[in-house]
């Protein structure tokens, strides 16, 4: 059975439901999936899943990483994950210039550490609504397929 972790932090609950999607349309697919708080998270259980997943907000002006979840992002700059299937998704809000920064930001750091992309990056504006819910749907399946193909 294929296995993925999602690790995620959530300010509003808005990536937190976008955890909850991502997680439904993983399970709906047969995928065995550990959801996992950033704060209790650690990389290296990584290393025991086909799919490294990271759903994360992105604070303020600077579009910085989230506090609570910088301890995992450099942490995970330690690990290889080669041949590991990774996916990134987060909410926003459009209204600042830099756009789910840590959404990106996340991405290059599982690029940096060998891990292979298996979907583009999901970046919800805000809440979640229908046409979310669908990407983020074809984000989980496109994961699943990338995974079985390696």
């Amino acid at each position: 059975m294929t296995t993925a972790m999602i690790v995620f932090a959530s300010l509003t609950g808005n990536t937190e439901e976008c955890t909850n999607i991502v997680e439904e349309a993983l399970e709906s697919l047969d995928v065995e999936v550990e959801t996992v708080d950033c704060m209790q998270a650690d990389p290296e259980d990584f290393l025991d899943v086909d799919i490294c997943l990271v759903g994360t907000y992105t604070y303020g002006n600077d579009a910085n990483l989230p506090d609570e979840i910088v301890d995992f992002y450099e942490e995970l700059a330690e690990i290889d994950l080669s041949g590991k299937v990774f996916g990134t998704y987060g909410s926003g809000d459009t209204f600042y210039d830099k756009f789910c920064q840590s959404v990106d930001d996340f991405t290059e750091q599982f690029k940096k550490i060998g891990a292979v992309e298996g979907a583009e990056s999901v970046k919800v504006d805000l809440d979640p609504g229908e046409e979310d819910i669908e990407h983020l749907q074809a984000f989980a399946k496109s994961l699943v397929e990338k995974a079985a193909s390696l």
